[in-house]
């Protein structure tokens, strides 16, 4: 299994979904490149995009078209401003004609040129792109490839011609499985977020790697404040209003700030009311999400639809718990819930397509208690404990978005998410890890079992669960 860094967990990107918008983007903006450094992109005249399984069931929903169009053009999640998107997309569509990673302008009509294709279990992956490109040349007449998108804004291509990690060295302590971790703690007496920083000063400075988790920081709490501070109703025709707006006014009382600076300077001043702090979390959580939900900048934690969930936690610790958290705290936090992401991610899934939302939700609350528990003092064993808590009891969650939209119920059961992470901590806290009965690795496999035993209705395909019983009108988009 290749080595998974802390800025492969956390991704800065734009919702709704790291698997359907952002896998399908990276994929399109790949497929383009391979065929431009074979010299064919000039060359191009017609492409063709077929979508199989729960990106074509869904694929509307979250936004896949889009992604696609976006990655053809050679756009990058990470950098493009977002408040740009509609309109870029506008211009396709009316002038049906798309620019080839901004050079090379073809013909392209969503009804003929993008394919959804409806029947299940006809292809290799629950989210498989398959891309084909018709060039004037004989020599490449067509060119194809196809894509799985398998969580996280992760991709794989069956012809294996993904970019390879630049600069990127094996790991002094290469991590499959939790057990390693404590290994390497009782072999070398590092705490876990030694070890893992250990592996990322492999190939980045320590600069680089705090600069980055800055930057996710920054990214995270840029969104609460974008999502306490945005009223409205969301896009996708299930008039979903958001809540963090009233929310968030509502708990301040109307306090007076004028910046994200003075908002979180204040949040810091709340009464310490075990009430009015789970609001707060809640309020998080949702915000995060209901900007996710707009196509707007988050941090895929590890993906789009899960991405409320840390942030709230680290904000209930930041503000609540300790307001003067320094950098080595920070570091520790998003250093270790990043491992837990991995670890999901090498031994079973970080996608609903393929696990349910215990891939996604799951994942992430699991992540979240073990940084939460790392910085408020825990040991190796109870960090683990604490991930392990946290996926225990999101087994079995389904995924079931109505009309495929990350909206119900993905924006609330981020807020369940971040609950359960803080609870999973408090009771790892206060346990002695060596009585556990079960470990980390064995909840990583039995979730996988879990998944792979799930009826495929519930995995992300709008076709079981709320999806298909809430008599709803829902009007078009």
């Amino acid at each position: 299994m290749a080595a998974i860094s802390v800025k492969d967990i956390f991704k800065i990107g734009v919702g709704p979904s790291s698997s359907h918008t952002m896998g399908p983007w990276k994929a399109a903006l790949l497929f383009l490149k391979q065929v431009d450094e074979s010299g064919f992109l000039e060359k191009a005249c017609e492409i063709e995009i077929t979508l199989w399984n729960s990106l074509a069931k869904t694929g509307l929903g979250h936004g896949t078209d889009i992604g696609i169009m976006l990655g053809l053009s050679g756009e990058d999640f990470a950098t493009i401003d977002h408040k740009t998107i509609n309109q870029k997309i506008d211009k396709i569509k009316a002038e049906k004609e798309i620019v080839l990673l901004g050079k090379k302008p073809v013909p392209f009509d969503l009804k003929k040129h993008l394919i959804f294709q409806m029947k299940l279990n006809e292809a290799k992956h629950p989210n498989q792109i398959d891309f084909k490109i018709k060039t004037t040349s004989e020599e490449g007449r067509f060119l194809e490839d196809s894509y799985y998108s398998v969580g996280g804004g992760f991709v794989e291509s069956e012809k294996k011609t993904i970019e390879k990690d630049k600069g990127k060295k094996a790991f002094p302590y290469p991590i499959e499985k939790a057990i390693d971790i404590i290994g390497y703690h009782l072999k070398e007496k590092l705490e876990i977020d030694e070890i893992i920083l250990a592996n990322e000063l492999s190939y980045l400075t320590q600069n680089e790697v705090e600069d980055y988790v800055e930057k996710v920081i920054d990214a995270m709490v840029g969104s609460i404040y974008d999502g306490c501070h945005t009223k409205g109703v969301l896009p996708g025709g299930l008039n979903v209003v958001r809540r963090a707006y009233d929310l968030n006014k509502k708990l301040l009382k109307d306090q007076k700030y004028s910046n994200q600076e003075e908002w979180i300077s204040l949040l810091k001043k709340q009464p310490r009311d075990f009430r009015l702090i789970t609001k707060f979390i809640s309020c998080f959580a949702l915000a995060v999400n209901e900007v996710n939900a707009g196509m707007g900048r988050i941090v895929t934690s590890p993906t789009n639809g899960a991405a409320g969930v840390i942030p709230a936690v680290f904000m209930y610790y930041h503000c609540f718990i300790n307001p003067k958290m320094t950098l080595e705290e920070k570091m520790a936090f998003f250093l270790v819930a990043s491992e837990i992401g991995s670890l999901f991610k090498k031994n079973a899934s970080i996608s609903a397509a393929s696990g349910g939302c215990q891939a996604e939700i799951g994942v992430s609350s699991s992540m979240a208690a073990a940084g939460l528990t790392k910085v408020l003092g825990g040991d190796i064993g109870q960090v683990l404990m604490a991930a392990e808590i946290a996926m225990e009891h999101h087994l079995g969650m389904t995924c079931d978005p109505i009309k495929g939209l990350v909206q119900i119920p993905c924006i609330e059961r981020n807020s369940m998410g971040a609950m359960k992470a803080i609870t999973a901590s408090e009771i790892a806290l206060n346990s002695e890890p060596s009585k556990a009965v079960v470990k980390l690795d064995d909840v990583i496999k039995t979730m996988w079992d879990t998944a792979k035993d799930m009826n495929i209705k519930y995995k992300e395909t709008a076709e079981g669960g709320l999806a298909i019983n809430i008599p709803i009108n829902i009007v078009e988009c």
